[in-house]
């Protein structure tokens, strides 16, 4: 099974919720996965040496991952988010999102997640992009 990145906005307990919800699912599918805040923790972003301390910190757990699922729900995608998407799908590692949202989602996070072919609507859904991908659906 993969060792995915789970990336999303972190700013409220709903975030934070949801994107524990999706970690539960991927890991009750054998999946072992990274979720930031609660494998790294949440930082004091004012602390000296804190910015850097992140980025050094996030990168080493991406390159740690072979497969990225976003959470990209919302009018906008999160700015982390898409960085860490971009990161991934530039070391050749699959992509997946996960929005239920009707909006259009820009261009280039549809392009990285397969053209589309990598989000679902939903947590089921995504479970089934991710056997798929692995080659041992149905």
């Amino acid at each position: 099974m993969s060792r995915i990145y789970i990336a999303g906005p972190l700013f409220n307990t709903h975030e934070r919720w949801y994107l524990e919800r999706i970690a539960e699912a991927l890991e009750g599918a054998g999946h072992t996965t990274f979720l930031p805040h609660r494998d790294a923790g949440l930082v004091d972003f004012t602390a000296p040496g804190a910015q850097a301390r992140i980025f050094r910190d996030d990168i080493a757990a991406l390159d740690a991952c072979d497969r990225c699922v976003a959470l990209l729900t919302g009018a906008d995608q999160d700015s982390g988010t898409s960085a860490e998407l971009g990161y991934m799908f530039a070391r050749g590692v699959p992509c997946f999102g996960l929005s239920d949202d009707f909006r259009y989602l820009n261009n280039m996070i549809w392009g990285i997640c397969g053209e589309g072919g990598r989000i679902a609507k939903d947590i089921p859904g995504l479970l089934e992009l991710l056997r798929m991908d692995a080659g041992d659906a149905g």
